[in-house]
């Protein structure tokens, strides 16, 4: 089983830096992970992704650029550093781990959230 804890959210002005971490308790060492987010009457969506080894990482148009993901195998961790923040970037942060081998779900396990806000 696996735990996924995030943390680092809050609110900043535009143009300002966050960064998120997600701390992972079971083994996802052979486990891809994504960061995903959720806005007011909005459908959540996909981010960023890293894979098993942390080598390979993709980003949304929306975000790539201003968004850095990374994770770190030692201390189970992974992390989403946020550039350049922008009002839009308002949601709730989600991590995510373990790609479903059934496809019923994109990953088997979540995090509760993090908000981020991001005003004028």
């Amino acid at each position: 089983q696996v735990h996924l804890a995030e943390s680092g959210g809050g609110s900043v002005q535009a143009g300002g830096s966050l960064k998120l971490s997600c701390d992972a308790s079971g083994d996802i060492s052979r486990c891809g992970m994504g960061w995903y987010r959720q806005a007011p009457g909005k459908q959540r969506e996909l981010v960023s992704g890293i894979s098993s080894s942390g080598l390979s990482a993709s980003y949304s148009n929306s975000v790539k650029g201003r968004f850095t993901m990374s994770r770190n195998a030692a201390d189970n961790t992974l992390y989403l550093q946020m550039n350049n923040l922008k009002t839009e970037d308002t949601a709730v942060y989600y991590c995510a781990a373990c790609r479903d081998p059934a496809g019923v779900r994109d990953y088997l396990y979540w995090g509760q959230g993090t908000q981020v806000t991001v005003s004028e």
